[in-house]
């Protein structure tokens, strides 16, 4: 009798599963990387003495890649 794995999210036997991460994986770790990291660089350099537009374009990036997860994450819905 072949061991199942109770917390398997597929049906599929245990040897027969994909080797590997997938693209769609890796996607979302790096958007959250670049929310997390757009975040505390905003955070510095607004606490810092620097030009306006900087602390617009960390802004910017850390809204443009939460904005990704969340399209991705309505999309992963349908």
């Amino acid at each position: 009798m072949p061991h199942t794995d109770p917390y398997r999210l597929n049906d599929a036997p245990a040897g027969d599963a994909q080797d590997g991460v997938s693209r769609s994986a890796v996607t979302r770790t790096l958007l959250w990387a670049v929310v997390v990291l757009g975040a505390v660089v905003n955070t510095v350099v607004s606490y810092r003495d620097t030009p306006v537009a900087a602390n617009l374009a960390c802004g910017a990036v850390t809204l443009a890649a939460a904005t990704a997860l969340v399209v991705r994450a309505l999309r992963g819905r349908r």
